[in-house]
């Protein structure tokens, strides 16, 4: 197969049945050899997957027969290599981890900006614009003149947001007014939880990207874009350039985090083992299993075997509360196989 079609879908929905969804849902994707990570929870769904082009729409068309989630999105890439190595159907509390409760998207985000509208709304003085991912993805691109909050994984937002409320913050009152904000992320979940958030923070003017960066990227010209450097994505291709092409990074695969070919020159990069950001961070101990590691995947390679992703008989699917998010915890956690 020389293609793999990729589609990222979420929807907010409630799903107060979504603990039955799980087995049926695995089933179905294994059957068309699709992989990838979808969660579910009974706030509704979230994930990418990637396979033959056919597997991957029957599987859209298979979750579109839910009345629920008959208008379910998503948006498409194409690659030549596959994405995923695993099929993991999740259940979770929240598709999407803010941690705070009562906040449901549903009824309470800000308002969607197209794409070809983002331009005009972020050039306004008086918007505050921020960029919700977490620190490692807006280090290798993000849009001009963003706020990096600097966080390890989406919970840590929040506390964030209110440390900036308070004085000399950069979202406190201005003339007895809280400024107006706009929020982005890779494929749009993260903002639209976000932006629910700030409204129960007392925001009133509070936009979201549609769609997110990566539908700015597929619709604005680059000659026109706002958008600088590349795109951080929760797969193999690491991260994807302003025409949604594979970009210039890899994956380290002790932190998780994007390595660049700058970073592989460093005595610290080793394959499989450590890289610059991470290298002090681990222990020997943790490093000698790395290395085993590596050497497996090599001896691997070498027999033309699969060592990532190769079904063991008998494995059962995720069980509840197992341990899988759409956005990493923290780079030295993070699981590539979901998207945010």
């Amino acid at each position: 197969m020389s293609d793999f079609l990729t589609a990222a879908l979420y929807k907010f929905v409630d799903l107060p049945d979504f603990a039955h969804m799980q087995a049926p849902l695995q089933a179905f994707c294994e059957a068309h050899d699709v992989r990838g990570t979808l969660l579910l929870a009974t706030e509704g769904i979230n994930g990418t997957i990637a396979g033959p082009p056919a597997g991957v729409r029957a599987v859209l068309a298979h979750l579109r027969t839910d009345p629920r989630l008959a208008n379910l999105e998503h948006k498409e890439a194409v690659c030549s290599k596959a994405p995923f190595y695993r099929m993991k159907v999740r259940l979770k509390r929240e598709i999407v981890t803010l941690g705070v409760e009562g906040i449901n998207p549903n009824r309470m985000a800000g308002q969607y900006v197209k794409p070809q509208d983002w331009n005009a709304l972020i050039s306004d003085p008086d918007v505050v614009l921020i960029d919700t991912r977490n620190d490692y993805e807006v280090a290798i691109g993000s849009f001009e003149g963003a706020i990096n909050p600097a966080t390890t994984s989406f919970s840590e937002l929040p506390n964030w947001v209110k440390k900036e409320m308070g004085p000399d913050g950069r979202l406190q009152e201005r003339n007895g007014k809280k400024p107006k904000v706009a929020m982005f992320c890779t494929g749009g979940i993260r903002c639209e939880k976000s932006t629910a958030f700030m409204r129960t923070q007392g925001f009133e003017e509070v936009y979201h990207l549609e769609g997110g960066i990566l539908k700015y990227l597929e619709t604005v010209p680059q000659a026109q874009s706002s958008w600088r450097g590349e795109c951080f994505v929760f797969d193999e291709r690491v991260s994807v350039d302003h025409q949604l092409q594979p970009g210039h990074y890899e994956l380290c695969r002790s932190c998780r985090d994007p390595v660049s070919a700058q970073d592989k020159l460093s005595p610290l990069y080793v394959e499989g083992v450590s890289c610059p950001g991470c290298h002090d961070k681990t222990s020997e101990a943790q490093k000698e299993g790395f290395r085993e590691r590596q050497r497996q995947i090599a001896f691997s390679q070498k027999r033309h075997e699969r060592h990532i992703g190769a079904k063991r008989p008998g494995t059962a699917p995720a069980q509840a509360g197992s341990q899988e998010a759409p956005e990493p915890q923290n780079a030295n956690q993070a699981s590539q196989s979901t998207p945010e």
